[in-house]
């Protein structure tokens, strides 16, 4: 198996890494130092290495966008001035313990295929290595070159997937063959072993199975978004080998349709040489190689026939199921329902209508507390009242037909000395030698305006 280790790895950039990995030596040499034997010796220390480490190394991961690492790659990814993080070791097997991460070998064993190798031989199982594993479970140091992948991650890619796959032209077929499926995930699975275990992953989930069938892998996805597959039937092998025709007659017209273009070419070129025979011998060999493309062809209209009507009646059977759900629903809903009991409702809310009709009538013709000839009385104190009020109205003079003409003023006269006294007075009742100037500034006014007052 290959290991994501052999090739060298390059350092992690400068902009995934923390601030001190530059700035602080201190720092850096108690990170890079190995873990104590026991986290009971000094709890803080032990934590806050194994958060630091963890955090880097799930980064790490994500930024790479690979779901498969070991020790040796994060050690060459982490390498600081020559040295390497000593404990990178014991924080794969905390991340293991919490599930973060997984061992490719225990991945591959808890699915439950007998395709596992995918007749590619990207994987080679290790059953030793199998047995040590679920004897020690993950409380094992991982070796420098053993696989881990990265769980999160794969789940993500397997989603993305199955996502790609109903949204392309693909899904309109039951079922798709393993080399079209590969070419549809290059973008999210650039290498081979990627794309196994999100397969791998998909079966895990029950949302693909898989077949092989002379030679040939046969995926099946389940329809819908939370949906499980169903097991490949007769009719998806059927239909599998109706697409298999159908491609193949596809190519053969093609590769017929150049031949015969090939013909056409021979004979205007053997014309223009001035070979006639041979021009005729290549136009015969044309109107043969276009009777065989008309009889192919005319096999393909039947194989997309057939296809087109097992489509079609997969979906008339997913309108059948559709309608037996609903009817099943309708029957439960109308369980306790009749007609003879519609009948009787109806009946007992139209009666109920009618007394409330007859109560609200009977209601509305009782007079209170009197009858007609009170309410003649009323009606006479109250022009009585009326003409009081009328008469106590008091007599206002009529109306001026003529408009008003403004009255005029006629100010008192006073003398110089007068006015000189009453400002002798207001200054010495304030106290103030600013309200002197100020009156002074304008005597003949403040005069007037207390004389008005």
């Amino acid at each position: 198996m290959s290991s994501p280790g052999e090739a060298r790895v390059a350092p992690a950039p400068e902009g995934d890494l923390p601030p001190e990995w530059e700035t602080d030596e201190e720092r850096m040499a108690f990170l890079f130092s190995a873990f104590k034997q026991s986290r009971e010796v000094n709890a803080t220390e032990w934590d806050s290495k194994m958060g630091f480490w963890s955090e880097l190394v799930l980064k790490c991961g994500r930024r790479r966008g690979g779901i498969r690492t070991c020790l040796r790659e994060l050690q060459q990814a982490f390498e600081r001035r020559g040295s390497v993080p000593l404990g990178l070791g014991t924080v794969l097997r905390e991340l293991l313990r919490r599930g973060k991460l997984q061992r490719e070998s225990d991945f591959m064993a808890s699915v439950d295929s007998s395709w596992i190798s995918w007749g590619v031989g990207v994987f080679i199982l290790k059953p030793l290595k199998w047995t040590l594993s679920s004897v020690l479970g993950d409380s094992k140091m991982p070796e420098e070159e053993e696989v881990l992948i990265y769980v999160e991650i794969l789940k993500e890619k397997a989603e993305e997937v199955y996502n790609l796959y109903q949204n392309s032209t693909l899904s309109s077929h039951p079922v798709v063959g393993l080399s079209e499926l590969r070419s549809l995930c290059t973008s999210i699975c650039p290498d081979e072993q990627t794309f196994c275990l999100v397969l791998l992953q998909l079966q895990k989930e029950k949302r693909v199975t898989v077949l092989e069938q002379n030679g040939n892998k046969i995926m099946k996805f389940a329809r819908g978004l939370h949906a499980k597959v169903s097991p490949v039937n007769d009719v998806d092998i059927g239909v599998y080998q109706l697409m298999q025709s159908e491609q193949l007659l596809s190519q053969k017209v093609e590769s017929l349709a150049q031949e015969a273009e090939r013909c056409k070419e021979e004979a205007r070129s053997a014309c223009k040489a001035g070979k006639k025979q041979l021009a005729l011998r290549s136009l015969k060999s044309r109107k043969r190689v276009e009777r065989r493309i008309a009889e192919l062809h005319s096999k393909l209209d039947v194989v997309q026939g057939i296809l087109d009507r097992i489509y079609a009646s997969q979906t008339d059977q997913m309108v059948f199921n559709a309608y037996q759900a609903g009817l099943g629903a309708l029957k439960l809903s109308m369980k306790d329902v009749t007609v003879e009991k519609a009948e009787n409702l109806v009946d007992q809310i139209q009666e109920l209508c009618d007394t409330q009709e007859d109560v609200t009538q009977t209601l509305a013709g009782v007079a209170v507390n009197g009858s007609e000839a009170d309410t003649e009385e009323l009606e006479k104190e109250l022009d009585s009242l009326l003409m009081d009020s009328s008469k106590d109205l008091p007599d206002l003079p009529s109306v001026p037909q003529k408009p008003l003409s403004p009255a005029s003023v006629v100010l008192p006269s006073f003398s110089d000395a007068e006015l000189e006294a009453e400002l002798e007075k207001l200054t010495l009742s304030d106290g103030g030698l600013a309200q002197k100037t100020d009156l002074n500034a304008s005597e003949p006014q403040r005069a007037l305006e207390l004389q008005l007052q």
